[in-house]
């Protein structure tokens, strides 16, 4: 898990220019007025070899009783509690003003380390004005430009020395992680119980019910696995004020650490844009992956109701849609979830638990085929045959040329291709690659990387 580091500050100190820098990318908007950032946006960064997370934040007034910036205070405060540092921005021109005063006492009780970085540092008079921060009573405040870049290097190696140690020799768990993701209201909390058999979630029709992702050890079929139920994942602008926010950051933190997700959609709606969204977040994070349509009870009870109107013509046809044919439905999400083709997909009911048992029969299945590993003699001799069969267009009159194969690693399987030039590999020629892999070996539902490097020049 990539530890996380929250941004605070009161509004237009440069929070989101520093963490636009920091990520690379403009993911936050900038304008010069306040309270332009209102929810939390992340993204990774990396300094001196450790990765981790920066949450940017919306502007704290604390003394405000306007209901928005409320909302923007509760959602601060959230991102304070899950930080394991908190890097508080101020700015020169303005010097310390009360409400950094305000901002300080509140850091003060959260009780994690904190980071002052006095912004708009940009000459050698505003960085001797920066001593005037020791105030707030966080040690020596770092000067900063975020437009320039200027001193933020000594903000990361700061942030990164207080980071906890790294966990990388700890003996990773071999049980398998499942998490169970999805939009809200989809169902997520009723499969977990219907797995369970006992209603160890609350389960509620009020959207965004649960918050936090829970963990769940259970056994099946003497099988032990690890169960992780999340609060649902929607699209940025679809998100409402509160605490359904921060569920965003918890539910790609549960796949992260999953093996494999359930992508549950909801059967009455169909695949929606949120739901691309949420596979394109298991593509990259290169999870095993069975979507599950869930309520489908409601489907089949739809079918006999339409079939029912056939034979009486008192039943208005007209309130009803005619249901689509499971195999008609599994080449839909095919289409639609493009992330993720390679998917099982399951019609099931939390509510009748309808196929509840071939859920996670899949998953297992899938979490096995992420453990596959190809002997180097057998892969060598796919990729020749492939590249005979239909060998690479020439690019700029250059030919790509292969020399060996080999499987680097399992869960996911990566392959690493050495060849004479990587700028010559096309994404569509890497695609075919992958397809004949699928074609031999069973690697449904999980993600195939390949790496494709150039073989070193022996002299």
């Amino acid at each position: 898990m990539k530890p996380l580091v929250a941004i605070v500050g009161r509004p237009n100190v440069g929070k989101s220019t520093f963490f636009n820098r920091m990520i690379g990318d403009q993911r936050s908007i900038v304008q010069d007025e306040p309270h332009t950032t209102r929810d939390r946006i992340f993204g990774d960064t990396e300094w001196n070899g450790r990765i981790f997370t920066l949450i940017d934040t919306g502007g704290l007034e604390l003394s405000s009783s306007d209901n928005m910036l409320k909302q923007v205070h509760a959602q601060v405060k959230l991102a304070i509690q899950e930080a394991v540092i908190i890097v508080f921005i101020c700015d020169v021109e303005t010097g310390v003003t009360t409400a950094d005063g305000e901002i300080a006492d509140m850091l003060r009780r959260s009780n994690k380390p904190v980071l002052v970085a006095v912004n708009k540092s940009d000459n050698m008079e505003r960085r001797l004005n920066t001593s005037d921060f020791y105030e707030l009573g966080f040690g020596e405040p770092v000067a900063i430009s975020s437009r320039h870049g200027a001193g933020t290097g000594d903000l990361l190696s700061a942030i990164v020395d207080l980071l906890p140690p790294e966990e990388e020799d700890a003996p990773k768990e071999t049980i398998p992680h499942i998490a169970i993701v999805g939009r809200p209201n989809v169902g997520k909390s009723s499969l977990l119980n219907a797995i369970l058999g006992q209603d160890r979630v609350i389960v509620s029709d009020t959207p965004g019910t649960t918050r936090d992702a829970i963990d769940t050890r259970v056994e099946h079929n003497g099988t032990p696995i690890i169960l992780i139920d999340t609060a649902g994942v929607r699209r940025r602008g679809q998100i409402s004020p509160g605490a359904e926010k921060f569920s965003v950051l918890r539910s790609a933190r549960a796949i992260e650490r999953s093996d494999v997700v359930l992508l549950l959609i909801d059967s009455t709606e169909g695949i929606t844009a949120q739901d691309t969204h949420i596979a394109g977040i298991i593509r990259d994070e290169t999870k095993g992956v069975v979507v599950v349509f869930n309520k489908w009870d409601v489907i089949r009870d739809q079918r006999k109701l339409f079939t029912q109107a056939e034979d009486d013509p008192t039943i208005k046809l007209t309130i009803i849609d005619e249901p689509e044919d499971a195999e008609k439905r599994r080449e839909h999400a095919k289409e639609d979830l493009k992330f993720i083709p390679y998917a099982p997909v399951i019609f099931a009911s939390a509510k009748t638990k309808f196929h509840v048992p071939a859920i996670i029969d899949a998953a297992l299945q899938v979490y096995e085929n992420r453990q596959i590993r190809i002997p180097t003699a057998k892969l060598n001799t796919l990729f020749r045959e492939a590249v005979q069969r239909h060998p690479p267009a020439p690019i700029k009159g250059r030919n790509l040329k292969f020399f060996y194969a080999t499987q680097g690693a399992v869960n996911p399987p990566t392959f690493i291709v050495f060849v004479n030039d990587p700028e010559l590999m096309h994404f569509g020629y890497e695609r075919y690659l992958e397809n004949q892999l699928r074609k031999e070996f069973p690697f449904a539902g999980t993600p195939i990387k390949l790496v494709v490097k150039a073989r070193e020049q022996t002299t």
